[in-house]
């Protein structure tokens, strides 16, 4: 991480930073269109008593809904137009995947290419729609439940105010989703990463500030904050050394002869990480933990059996932390399945005449990735889950917020280094391109 962050300095105090017009244009975009969505979560949903959600949010805030509130940047605590964040999208994006490998005719698409990919992205989209419809509809009738001492949380409930918030929460959704679009074609890092990241860490100063009042107040000692910033910092360094390491598999190409040149004989390296599904794992398993939970959540006067549920996937609850843990691991290995294919892989090193050291070419080849890419998914799962688990015996037993949790210093954290590589990415293509200007012949273009 210091390497990155000196190497950036290196380059901008070169003065390639303020040469690179495309690098600053899109960094610019980013920054614009993240300030337009942090804008839109301040933006009240029609019809509704904010102060009575907050109310709600500060007495049962501490399970499931808490950890909403997080993702969508606070947006649910004060019930605005972007309380649904992009959490629909994700979800369906698991599920249209899911659906990727077990129908044919969604995996032959997916074989097709740019065309094939752009008829996927737009069943999700449809899909999209679909469950923010019904997240919305679920989160109208809670509201119009709602009462506190202020009053009831619709002010004219009914028809009209379902149709309008199912609207209102359905429009908001769509337009982050176009806005992370926008923001991966045009400018830098994952758009639907860097939004989730920007919601978490613009409530950061607030959960730091809650936990210094906690202290101040004596519910929390001073050598206990003192021992969790010392946990949060070895938790940052920990997530650093393992989302950098890699297993390189050694890969030669044998010699052969063109004419008169003499063309291979390189030796390289494929680049296996540990955890190669990177944050999407935890962010996968807690969307689908909040499809279930959103209406029970919101639900007051809900059926005993709903209430049960509520109670069941609260923080630090034995079911919540067993499904949890179960699919950030299952997605590990699904996501890693989907984004490195053995036998794909195996096939391209036979056909350019590549080969593995000792390794037949072939099946055998794609054996033997599928053998270390098991072995380093095993390990990077259980990475995962120690790192998302362990805070919510701190955040359950001791009250911290859900912004000091593992899933969000992981998403803070990875998105970070992601954002950054890219940039040093621009940077030295920029830089790569400036020596070949300079190179060029005169005359020549």
């Amino acid at each position: 991480m210091a390497s990155a962050a000196e190497q950036l300095a290196a380059n901008l105090n070169m003065g390639v930073f303020s040469k690179a017009t495309e690098l600053k244009q899109r960094i610019w975009f980013t920054l614009g269109a993240l300030i337009v969505y942090r804008l839109g979560t301040y933006i009240p949903l029609p019809g509704v008593d904010a102060s009575v959600m907050n109310e709600m949010m500060s007495q049962h805030g501490g399970g499931i809904l808490g950890m909403f509130d997080m993702f969508t940047g606070g947006a649910l605590r004060r019930m605005t137009i972007f309380a649904l964040n992009i959490m629909p999208y994700i979800s369906a994006s698991i599920i249209v995947q899911l659906m990727t490998s077990a129908i044919p005719t969604l995996e032959a698409l997916k074989k097709e290419g740019e065309s094939g990919r752009k008829k996927l992205n737009q069943y999700t989209r449809y899909l999209t729609v679909l469950i923010a419809t019904f997240q919305s509809y679920g989160i109208a009738v809670g509201l119009e439940s709602m009462h506190g001492s202020f009053g009831t949380a619709v002010i004219d409930p009914g028809l009209f105010f379902r149709f309008s918030a199912v609207i209102t929460l359905v429009g908001g959704t769509m337009f982050l989703m176009w806005i992370g679009e926008q923001i991966t074609a045009r400018g830098i890092g994952n758009g639907q990463s860097l939004i989730i990241m920007a919601g978490i860490v613009a409530n950061l100063p607030s959960a730091f500030a809650s936990m210094l009042e906690l202290g101040r107040t004596g519910a929390l000692s001073p050598f206990f904050i003192l021992f969790f910033v010392v946990i949060a910092v070895a938790t940052i360094t920990v997530i650093v050394f393992v989302e950098r390491a890699q297993r390189r598999i050694p890969v030669q190409y044998p010699k052969r002869q063109v004419g008169n040149r003499m063309f291979g004989g390189d030796t390289t390296h494929i680049p296996l990480k540990i955890n190669t599904s990177g944050v999407i794992p935890p962010i996968f398993a807690s969307s689908i933990l909040l499809i279930p939970a959103t209406i029970a959540g919101f639900a007051t006067n809900a059926p005993g059996w709903v209430q049960w549920i509520a109670g069941q996937l609260a923080h630090g609850q034995p079911l919540y932390l067993a499904l949890y843990a179960f699919m950030i691991i299952f997605f590990s290995y699904f996501y890693t399945s989907v984004v490195f294919n053995p036998e794909e892989t195996a096939d391209n090193l036979k056909k350019y005449g590549g080969f593995i050291p000792g390794i037949r070419p072939g099946s055998a080849t794609a054996d033997y990735f599928d053998r270390i890419l098991t072995r380093l998914t095993t390990v990077g799962g259980i990475y995962l889950v120690i790192i998302c688990l362990l805070p919510e015996v701190l955040i359950t037993d001791y009250g911290l917020p859900f912004y000091f949790g593992g899933t969000s210093i992981l998403i803070v954290v990875s998105v970070t280094m992601d954002t950054v590589t890219q940039v040093q990415s621009h940077l030295i293509a920029h830089q790569y391109e400036g020596l070949m200007r300079k190179a060029r012949p005169k005359g020549r273009r």
